[in-house]
This record gives structure tokens, sequence and C-alpha cells, in this order.
């Protein structure tokens, strides 16, 4: 049973943010060639349009949007949470389809922060709390770091873990 590690398309290179840009991470392209990444984007895998307006979780955390407590809208004020939810999901049953105990996030994404994220205001501030799919994936036993807290080190780690668990698992 072949393993993976979640990781954010973004940090890898591909152009999914919401402004059709990327957020490459050196150390995560580096260590891509390995084959153990599995790169995903919430909001394309709910069928989210590259670029798209901003979208922030209002006034709370992807955990109160997932109990339906909170609501994630576009600049333009649009209700967007069915999206980030189902892409989520999405996330979710990819990361069960490989077995996969840990997730590098985008930090500060409605999706993918696993620190913070923005406030929902649209004035760059942010706050402490998960987005949405770090929340489910966090639920659902999911290991999450966001790129700020890699190093080398514990990058290697985390590739040997999975291997060691490869191995285990054969």
């Amino acid at each position: 049973m072949t393993r993976m590690i979640l990781v954010s398309a973004c940090l890898l290179g591909h152009k999914v943010k919401y402004n059709g840009k990327e957020n490459t991470h050196g150390l995560l392209v580096e260590y891509n060639a390995r084959g153990r990444f599995l790169a995903v984007c919430p909001e394309c895998l709910a069928r989210l349009p590259v670029p798209r307006p901003p979208m922030e979780i209002q006034a709370a955390t992807g955990k109160q949007v997932l109990s339906g407590g909170a609501k994630v809208c576009d600049a333009n004020g649009k209700d967007t949470t069915a999206y980030f939810i189902e892409g989520a999901s999405r996330v979710l049953q990819m990361a069960q389809a490989y077995h996969v105990k840990v997730a590098i996030l985008k930090e500060s994404s409605p999706s993918c922060g696993v620190h913070t994220v923005y406030d929902g205001t649209f004035a760059g501030r942010k706050t402490r709390g998960m987005g949405v799919t770090a929340a489910l994936l966090m639920k659902n036993g999911v290991r999450c770091y966001a790129e700020q807290d890699l190093t080398a080190a514990l990058l290697e780690s985390l590739i040997a873990e999975d291997v060691a668990q490869d191995s285990v698992s054969s």
C-alpha cells in the first residue's frame, strides 16, 4: 500500500492560487522528485476557477465553517462556503485513498491555513485558526504543517516516517 504526503499544489509551483499565481516553496520542490507528494488544491477540486476573487472565512475558522456556524465569502460578498466544504471533502477522500498521515499546507489560506487564516475583512489581517481543509484533515487524524514550519530536517523526518510506514504495510 503506497502512502503519500499531501501538499498544497501552489507550494509545488502549480498556478492555482486565487490570482493565478503560485507560492512555490523551494525545499518542497527540491524534495518533490522523490515521488512521495500528492499535490492538491481544494478550491480547484471544488471547481472554482483560476483566477477567482479572493475569499476569506468571515470572522471565524474552518472548524466553525465545518460545523455550520460560519461561512466563507469572496471579496464581492458572495457566499462560497459550499465550495470550501466540497473541496475539503474531496481532499479528505484523496487523503484516505492514499493513506495520508501528514499534510503540508499553505498558511493563511481559507482552505489550507494551519495556524492562521485571514479574518474576513479583506484588509490583510490574520487571526489564529485553521482553514476548512486543514480542520477537516486534522479532525480525521492527518497531522498538518504549514510551509513555514518546514526545515530540511523535519521534511527528511516526515519522508522517512512515510517510507517506513510503506514498508510495514507491504
